[in-house]
């Protein structure tokens, strides 16, 4: 999520760019509003920098890039305006942009920011006209210049759009990232389905395989039907290159394959000894992807998944696992009225761990997963 900060440092260069913009009050509701509105998400969405793009609302250039509030403008929008206007837009492939709007205070005054995600679905283009913008032409941004509506952007920086749908601008582990969301093109190997290839660039490979020799017990583990500990090494190859090797895990007797999931702790005070620690995944991340892509490709059992899940954390991003830490801090001492309701699964005592160890783990996993709810909904 777009910081304030990222906001102010853009403001304060008092020029605009090949990913931000700045509008002194938000688009009219005539055709020409919303062809303008259009068109610059358009632009946004196909941006040569690589990334989130910004139109900030509220900031008049004209003006020596002062504030205006918008909070009474009436052309005003939020998310879900935004993206209703989007559905109805003939896109190619039915691929569009992802938007949010998200509003500041700034010295009193309020403003918006129409925040353009960054994704390889590029480039965005129109199958029909809408108002004058122009069915399959594709429109970008160099530098503080849309491309015009009456035009199509120049060959080259439609190649480079292309090639980064195809991953073709990316390096070898960014290109693996980007295939493993295709995940219906994928083909087991010769040598079953531990081994598999991509279908449009067969250089790229995963193999894995049970790892016997290491031991270890996590507490997400006694989620399952079957509890027995199985690990298993997974390794990305481009070409004969080891791109990388990840653990991962083989679940309820091999019903339900995933990367091991990552851990971390949150320090309630200054005793060491009252650290929570937890396991997650965080949506967006090389680990979500190759869990989505496992549950997608393995005939993977939705009961796993499920039980899984409900003892993992699952993040929306970075920025909200690091503001619920604090939440947690300031939250903990609620830690036994969560404990209501909640079923513990038969877990033994294990002679190498502490006694009790893994109820307590299992415990704050189930806690963390109520208060991440309550979290969630107090932001709304």
């Amino acid at each position: 999520m777009v910081e304030l900060e990222e906001i102010l440092e853009l403001m304060n260069l008092r020029q605009e760019g090949g990913y931000w913009d700045f509008k002194k009050e938000w688009y009219k509701s005539d055709n020409k509003g919303k062809q303008d509105l259009l068109h610059d998400i358009i632009c946004m969405s196909n941006n040569l920098d690589n990334r989130d793009s910004y139109i900030i609302i509220g900031v008049n250039e004209e003006d020596n890039y002062n504030l205006r509030d918008v909070s009474e403008d009436n052309g005003r929008k939020n998310t879900q305006n935004i993206v209703d206007f989007l559905k109805d837009k003939k896109f190619a492939g039915g691929l569009r942009p992802t938007v949010y709007v998200k509003s500041y205070q700034i010295s009193g005054k309020t403003i918006d920011v129409i925040v353009i995600l960054n994704d390889n679905n590029t480039p965005y283009y129109l199958t029909d006209n809408f108002q004058g913008i122009r069915a399959n032409h594709i429109y970008t941004r160099i530098q503080d210049t849309n491309t015009p509506i009456d035009r199509s952007a120049d060959l080259d920086k439609v190649e480079y759009l292309w090639k980064k749908r195809f991953g073709l601008t990316q390096s070898a582990i960014s290109r693996l990232e980007i295939y493993l969301e295709d995940y219906e093109n994928w083909v087991d190997g010769p040598y079953g389905e531990m081994q598999k290839y991509y279908k449009y660039f067969p250089e790229f490979t995963i193999n894995y395989d049970f790892n016997d020799m290491k031991d270890g017990i996590e507490y997400y583990l006694f989620s399952q039907y079957d509890q027995t500990p199985s690990w298993i090494d997974i390794n990305f190859y481009y070409h004969q290159t080891l791109l990388t090797s990840i653990v991962g895990n083989s679940l309820d007797g091999g019903r339900y394959v995933t990367p091991s999931p990552k851990v971390d702790f949150i320090q309630i005070n200054d005793n060491e000894s009252e650290d929570v620690s937890y396991c997650y995944f965080t949506k967006g991340s090389f680990l979500y992807k190759l869990n989505e892509f496992f549950y997608q490709q393995e005939i993977s059992s939705e009961y796993a998944r499920t039980r899984l899940f409900g003892v993992l954390l699952l993040f929306e991003s970075e920025n909200e696992r690091m503001i619920f830490k604090e939440y947690v801090k300031k939250n903990w001492y609620k830690r036994d009225g969560y404990l209501n309701n909640v079923n513990i699964p038969y877990i033994p005592n294990f002679p190498q761990y502490k006694e009790g160890a893994f109820v307590e783990e299992y415990e704050n996993a189930l806690v963390l997963n109520k208060m991440l709810k309550e979290f969630r909904y107090s932001l709304e």
